[in-house]
């Protein structure tokens, strides 16, 4: 396809350039908001790099390591390879899309994809999907690259790249179920079933998720348990299924979702043609999005779990504005206010995340997660302080996350619940334990009770509040503990 009569901004200088700057106000707020709770809790994974986790596969922890291995234990630090990642997934899906379709629709799809609400203006969250868009994405690439070439040691590619997104989520797993489906259905594909390269390759990607099988094994499956185990709790109901459609149209860019509708539409009549490109893009995505809805018809779909398929929608959305059969002016127009609107929002979203444009929002906004931890840090410190505390206890992931990060280098912070989750981590010496210590809680889910059994005493000292800008967000209270009658940590149990 001829383009240069295209729009600057689908030409590579112009993405490059708008890659740039979206990029630059992700390195703004990454390095000036505060955590998530679920960051928090992961940067204790980067200061104590394992094989596994309890949650997940191990991914998110070492790109956290690596990251404070050259910043130090910072904010940046743990988000420092989430950004980079976004950087070399749009190089990865601009290659993609030219390679199935055309430079046109490899320009829309980069744009797409860097202004969807979770993907392009959430990516700086360290969290394990971060990982997973990436290597998702660049398993889709190197199978482009051999459908291009049919150079079958980029199944070699393929199996290390599936294999890296297994080390990062286990929802991966579901890539390889459409790249098998992919393998039966296109008559061209099939031939690669006689090829040593793609049992090579899937040997390869067996041989990356060893790791974490190992860490199952020798922990008695506990994280398969955790999350297998989701997979159609819950009798039957729709009453979740609106919301999975709503947070997925919602969060990929209501405009963009539009078009991406539009684009399986038509890409269907590829599937049914068993052509290569069509037929690839919409059977490696199947899997995982039929098992999220029927995840939906038992019980809710986090908004975050269909990030993995993003890429493709971008794909799926540029490939029916790009499309020269059907491109008009109405389309262009919605594709470029789709990327306008995903800008504006990143703007805003980025500006609000480090600094609160207003409170009155409360919980509803997505951004309360962020706020108000430096004051409670410095709370908890002076009551500390006033105590003579010794060490500071929780009961809670995302709370314990947040101290942990507060109180370096100034006390050890613990979850004496849930140890399971804290394998990687040496537990609390026993002699700091007789010392007097806090006990922090939110107030919804305090377990002040429980540790009256085994202390002696337990005593509210202060409430404090989560704040931001005059509002509150939630309440803390904290109590003073000492005198341990009993075993203060809960002894793992793996199920």
């Amino acid at each position: 396809m001829d383009t240069r009569n295209e729009p600057i901004y689908l030409r590579p200088a112009g993405l490059v350039i708008i890659v740039a700057l979206l990029t630059a106000m992700k390195l703004f707020a990454a390095s000036q908001a505060h955590f998530v709770e679920d960051e928090a809790y992961y940067r204790i994974w980067g200061l104590n790099p394992a094989l596994s986790y309890f949650d997940h596969p191990p991914m998110i922890g070492w790109w956290i390591a690596i990251g404070q291995a050259v910043f130090g234990d910072t904010v940046f630090a743990v988000r420092a390879m989430v950004v980079l990642s976004g950087l070399i997934g749009s190089l990865a899906l601009w290659r993609t899309t030219s390679i199935l379709f055309n430079r046109t629709a490899a320009g829309w799809a980069v744009l797409f994809l860097n202004t969807s609400l979770l993907v392009g203006i959430g990516g700086i969250l360290a969290t394990p999907d971060a990982p997973s868009v990436l290597f998702w994405g660049l398993s889709l690439w190197a199978l482009a690259e051999l459908s291009r070439s049919h150079n079958a040691n980029w199944w070699l590619v393929v199996g290390l790249m599936a294999g890296c997104g297994l080390l990062s989520k286990y929802s991966v797993l579901f890539l390889g179920a459409g790249i098998v489906l992919w393998l039966l259905w296109v008559p061209d594909a099939r031939r690669w079933w006689r090829s040593w390269q793609l049992w090579a390759g899937g040997l390869i990607a067996l041989l990356c998720f060893a790791p974490v099988l190992y860490w199952n094994h020798a922990h008695e499956w506990a994280s398969f348990y955790k999350q297998f185990g989701r997979a159609g709790a819950g009798g039957f109901t729709a009453k979740y299924v609106f919301e999975f459609f709503g947070a997925l149209i919602g969060l990929l860019n209501p405009l963009i979702a539009i078009l991406a509708g539009f684009g399986a539409y038509h890409m269907v009549k590829g599937l049914k043609a068993r052509d290569g490109a069509p037929s690839l893009l919409l059977l490696s995505v199947a899997p995982f999005l039929l098992y999220l809805l029927y995840h939906s018809l038992h019980a809710r779909v986090q908004a975050n779990w269909p990030a993995p398929l993003f890429p493709a929608f971008a794909i799926m959305a540029a490939v029916f504005v790009a499309n020269v059969k059907m491109r008009t002016r109405v389309w262009q127009r919605v594709g470029g206010v789709g990327v306008l609107l995903g800008i504006v929002v990143a703007l805003i979203v980025q500006l609000h995340a480090v600094e609160p444009i207003t409170g009155q929002f409360a919980r509803k906004d997505p951004t309360f997660q962020l706020r108000g931890w430096p004051a409670i840090g410095a709370s908890v410190q002076a009551i500390a302080d006033a105590e003579d505390a010794a060490f500071v206890a929780t009961t809670s992931y995302g709370l314990n996350g947040q101290l942990d990060f507060l109180f370096k280098d100034k006390l050890p912070v613990f979850q004496v619940t849930e140890r399971v989750r804290y394998l990687m981590t040496p537990p609390p010496d026993i002699v700091l334990l007789e010392k007097p210590g806090l006990y922090v809680t939110e107030d919804r889910r305090n377990q002040a009770d429980e540790l009256q059994k085994v202390f002696e005493k337990v005593e509210e000292v202060a409430e404090l509040e989560r704040m931001v800008e005059g509002v509150r967000l939630e309440r803390l209270i904290v109590y003073k503990i000492e005198g341990p009658t009993g075993p203060v940590l809960e002894p793992v149990r793996y199920r």
